[in-house]
C-alpha cells in the first residue's frame, strides 16, 4: 500500500539566488546564493529522494520503475513534471524555452512550458513577460547587435498570489525581490538571450544561446498576469489557475478540510502558505509551508486539514 510521498529538496546555487528559502520556509540550506529548490523531480539534473515512510531514501525514479502505473496512472511511463521553489534575490537572465519538437531534435529532452505562482514579492515587483508588441524578429536581432535588448522587453507588475503562464517560446525573466513556485515540464533546457551585462566572481559572462533562442521565440505572444478567482465551499476555497496540455493547476485555500482522491491519476501538492496535515488510510502526514508531496495514482480518498494554501497539480 503506497502513501503520500514527501521529498528531500535538491538545492541549486546560481548567481542570482539568495537566502530567502532559508528564512521564509525555516529550512537549513547550503551556503551560497541558493536560487532554486527542486521539490519534486525525476530529472537527471536533480533527482528527488523520498524522505518519509517505508520508501525513505529511495529515488523517485526507482519508485516509478518498481511501481509504474500504481504511481503515475495509465497516461505516463515517466514522471512528466518538475516542481521548484525559486528565490530571485537578483534578476534572472532574459531567456526562452523551446517546445517539445525543437528540444527533442537538438537537446534530446522535452521542451519547457511552465507557470509561476507568486508566493512573496517586494513592493512594485516586476517580471519580463514577452516582448513589446512592435518588436519583430528583425528589430530584435538589431537590438541584440546594438546591446539594446532591454528596450525591447515587456515588463509587468506582480504581487503575492498572482499566476503567470509561460508557454514555450515566451521571452521571460524573473526580476529581483520575488519568491515563486514553478511548475513545469520535466526539462532543463534554457536559452539565454541577455544577462544584464553582469559577470561572475572571475569576471566572466555567462554563456548566451542567441541562435537557438531566435529559432524558438514566439514574436506574437501576448499574455496577462492572472488574478485567480476563488469559489467557496464548506471547509475550503478553490480557484482554477492554469489548464494546458502539460498540466492543470488549481489553488486551494483550506480553512478547515478538503477531501479528494486520485481516481487513477497522480497529483502533486505544493504548500505555499500556512501548515496542515494530509490524512490517508488512518495516518497523518504533517505539511509544512514549502513542502511538496505526491499522491500516487492508486490512492483513494484522502483529507487535507489545517489552515493552508496549496497548489494542486494534475498532469
Amino acid at each position: 500500500m503506497l502513501y503520500p510521498l514527501f521529498f528531500e529538496p535538491v538545492y541549486k546555487e546560481i548567481i542570482w539566488g539568495g537566502r530567502k528559502l532559508e528564512k521564509y520556509f525555516n529550512r537549513n540550506i547550503p551556503d551560497g546564493n541558493i536560487a532554486e529548490s527542486w521539490e519534486v523531480s525525476c530529472h537527471k539534473s536533480g533527482m528527488s529522494i523520498i524522505r518519509n515512510g517505508e520508501l525513505k531514501g529511495t529515488t523517485l525514479k526507482e519508485v516509478i520503475d518498481s511501481y509504474g502505473e500504481i504511481i503515475l496512472g495509465k497516461k505516463y511511463n515517466s514522471f512528466p513534471l518538475l516542481v521548484k521553489l525559486i528565490d530571485a534575490n537578483d534578476k534572472l537572465s532574459v531567456q526562452v524555452h523551446p517546445d517539445d519538437d525543437y528540444a527533442k531534435k537538438f537537446e534530446n529532452q522535452f521542451g519547457k512550458t511552465e507557470m509561476w505562482y507568486v508566493i512573496d514579492a517586494k513592493e512594485n515587483a516586476q517580471l519580463v513577460y514577452g516582448l513589446k508588441s512592435e518588436i519583430s524578429k528583425e528589430k530584435f536581432i538589431e537590438a541584440i547587435n546594438l546591446n539594446k535588448v532591454e528596450e525591447c522587453l515587456n515588463y509587468v507588475n506582480v504581487s503575492k498570489g498572482d499566476v503567470i503562464f509561460i508557454p514555450s517560446g515566451t521571452v521571460h525573466a524573473i526580476m529581483d525581490g520575488l519568491l515563486l513556485a514553478e511548475i513545469q515540464q520535466s526539462s532543463d533546457v534554457t536559452y539565454r538571450l541577455y544577462d544584464w551585462n553582469r559577470v561572475d566572481k572571475e569576471g566572466k559572462r555567462r554563456e548566451l544561446h542567441i541562435d537557438k533562442a531566435l529559432d524558438v521565440i514566439n514574436f506574437n505572444f501576448e499574455g496577462n498576469v492572472l488574478k485567480p478567482e476563488f469559489k467557496s465551499f464548506d471547509g475550503y476555497e478553490i480557484a482554477d489557475a492554469i489548464k494546458c496540455p502539460y498540466f492543470e493547476v488549481s489553488i486551494i485555500k483550506v480553512n478547515l478540510s478538503y477531501k479528494s482522491n486520485c481516481n487513477g491519476s497522480f497529483k502533486v501538492y505544493t504548500a505555499v502558505e500556512g501548515e496542515g496535515e494530509v490524512l490517508y488510510n488512518g495516518i497523518s502526514y504533517k505539511i509544512n509551508c514549502g513542502d511538496s508531496f505526491l499522491m500516487p495514482a492508486e490512492l483513494d480518498e484522502y483529507e487535507i486539514l489545517g489552515k493552508i494554501t496549496l497548489l494542486e497539480t494534475k498532469a
